[in-house]
């Protein structure tokens, strides 16, 4: 018999191990059936898609399923049923876990648990056809590494390689899945490290550690961070961790961790008690605020902090209170996400208590709660819209540590900036560098400290890269600047150019003039000189913060020379 796994990622970079982990218990269990792997995307041209699949003349086909997938595989599997009218259809992962059977087509089964603890009867029934509407595996079964040498080649490629060191989660948050199961499962260190060193042997871009609370032992946690840094190679290592379960020895040895080797994604997701209460998430808020700021201030580990909007007893204002707080800890990234109302959590149980109104359809994102009603949702929504947008790029980084060194309520500021982009229909459109600094100049215009804030925008326009300043920004050419300089600067300005280098430094290089406030504000003027200054922005890059920017050059006439 030949079975097709199949899946869908949200995009092509993703991979699902649970195709693996349903391929090699099926090998196991019927090792006389043929197995095709495929992993789709999303974002696939549907009827492709499924001639791709038929294609393959499957006898059977298993489907993983989840909240981002949902719908586009409902869709192949009505129609699949239409063009294969006999063939065996399984349906297993988190979404399908909730799904009513009697809703799908006829001769579709679903699968509920782990494939690892099926029974002998799904098996059987799978080889005879005979299977049942509903199997459910085992609670807690054993597991492993799901990968061989050959898939990362054939199926692995320039995609993100996904490994689970633990099942399970240390907390039981109400509106997440992992509540549904209780307790934590941790793998043998040794195994794990063994595992790790087959996979890193291929070289992988990425290795995510899905985990869903990485450091909830911190010792072990540790053990494994220390055994990754201490293997060669380039991998990104990520992690799922909890901001207030770090340990100093942990924090200590993070902060010596080379610069592009961890990212970390911390679920802060609300900074009121209440809230965190409602949905039965423990965090010392204190402690998790303070181990975020340290964190960020070495700047060697990429940070991506969550929000979620639309929890219980979450208003207006104290989810902006949680936006003001994320954003002054200084994250890499920073993502306010919709509440999404699970099937089978126990906050979806708690509908009815909480007035929660959500989508009919996959992803059941959250519509109104009792305390933001749809029009507050939906502003807040814009608004968190608006933050991610400017936020989570490299083009404005000066601009907002302004914002939060000046320590200006940044839900203010990014509720202006919403009122200037939605009248520009600026969510509708292209969210380009320039679009976005347009919209930022407008903001400027209203400022006291406009002036300031609109060469802020010059000086990140430039540092980013870019080699033309657009005319709104107003400014000298960077020609006339140059020919200034070179008429006026010493033949030599060590370490920037010698005699025999300054042709070389000149043609490279894009000049702008800012003044002393500016070169301040953004920590290039020296000794905290108030004359104005200029800037020499260079080819090559620098991390500066955890971040990557152009190479910069200062020049101070009144000196002569460089800095």
């Amino acid at each position: 018999m030949q079975i097709s796994l199949i899946t869908l990622n949200a995009r092509y970079s993703h991979s699902c191990p649970a195709l693996f982990h349903v391929r090699n218990v099926l090998e196991q269990r019927l090792p006389h059936s043929r197995l095709v792997l495929r992993q789709f995307t999303i974002n696939d041209p549907y009827y492709e898609t499924l001639i791709r699949i038929t294609g393959d003349q499957p006898e059977s086909l298993c489907f993983s399923v989840y909240i981002w997938n949902a719908e586009y595989t409902m869709r192949l599997v009505r129609d699949l049923r239409r063009i294969l009218p006999k063939a065996p259809i399984i349906l297993g992962g988190p979404e399908a876990t909730f799904m009513a059977s009697e809703k799908l087509p006829a001769g579709c089964t679903i699968v509920r648990g782990e494939v690892e603890g099926l029974g002998d009867d799904f098996f059987r029934d799978l080889s005879t056809g005979t299977l049942r509407a509903e199997y459910r595996g085992a609670a807690a079964p054993p597991f492993g590494m799901p990968y061989r040498d050959a898939d990362f080649s054939l199926h692995l490629e320039n995609r993100n390689i996904y490994y689970e060191s633990s099942r399970g989660c240390p907390f039981s948050c109400s509106y997440c899945l992992s509540s549904v199961e209780h307790g934590v499962r941790n793998r043998e260190l040794a195994e794990v490290e063994r595992e790790l060193g087959v996979i890193l042997a291929h070289g992988p871009k990425i290795i995510r550690f899905v985990d869903r609370t990485f450091n909830g032992l911190p010792e072990r946690a540790l053990a494994i961070w220390r055994w990754l840094l201490a293997r060669p190679g380039e991998t990104l290592f990520h992690f799922e961790i909890a901001p207030d379960l770090f340990s100093e020895e942990m924090l200590v040895f993070l902060a010596q961790v080379p610069h592009g080797r961890f990212q970390f994604e911390i679920g802060l997701q609300s900074t009121n008690p209440e809230t965190l209460a409602a949905v039965n998430r423990r965090m010392d808020l204190d402690l998790a605020g303070k181990n975020i700021r340290r964190l960020a201030a070495s700047g060697n580990i990429h940070l991506h902090l969550d929000l979620i909007l639309g929890l219980p007893c979450e208003t207006e204002a104290t989810f902006k209170a949680s936006l003001n707080a994320a954003f002054g800890m200084a994250p890499h990234q920073l993502q306010m996400g919709l509440l999404k109302v699970l099937p089978g959590t126990p906050i979806s149980r708690a509908e009815e208590e909480f007035g929660l109104i959500r989508s009919a359809t996959p992803p059941y994102s959250v519509l109104a709660t009792r305390w933001l009603d749809h029009a507050s949702l939906c502003r807040l929504y814009w608004l968190g819209e608006c933050l991610e947008a400017f936020y989570n790029n490299r083009f404005f980084r000066n601009t907002l540590d302004y914002i939060r060194k000046k320590e200006e309520e940044p839900s203010g500021f990014f509720e202006q900036l919403r009122s200037v982009c939605q009248a520009a229909d600026f969510f509708a459109l292209a969210k380009t560098q320039e679009f976005m600094t347009r919209m930022l100049v407008e903001l400027a215009q209203s400022r006291p400290d406009g002036e300031l804030f609109c060469e802020l925008l010059r000086f990140d326009w430039l540092v980013s890269g870019q080699r033309i300043l657009p005319p709104y920004l107003g400014a000298e050419s960077s020609k006339e600047i140059r020919d200034y300089l070179w008429r006026n600067l010493p033949e030599g300005v060590p370490p920037h150019y010698t005699r025999l280098t300054k042709n070389e430094f000149f043609k490279r290089g894009i000049f702008a003039r800012f003044s002393g406030q500016l070169l301040n504000t953004v920590g290039l003027a020296e000794g905290g000189d108030s004359h104005e200054g200029y800037v020499c922005f260079l080819p090559e890059q620098e991390s500066v913060g955890g971040y990557q920017r152009q190479q910069v050059a200062v020049f101070f006439l009144e000196k002569a020379q460089g800095q």
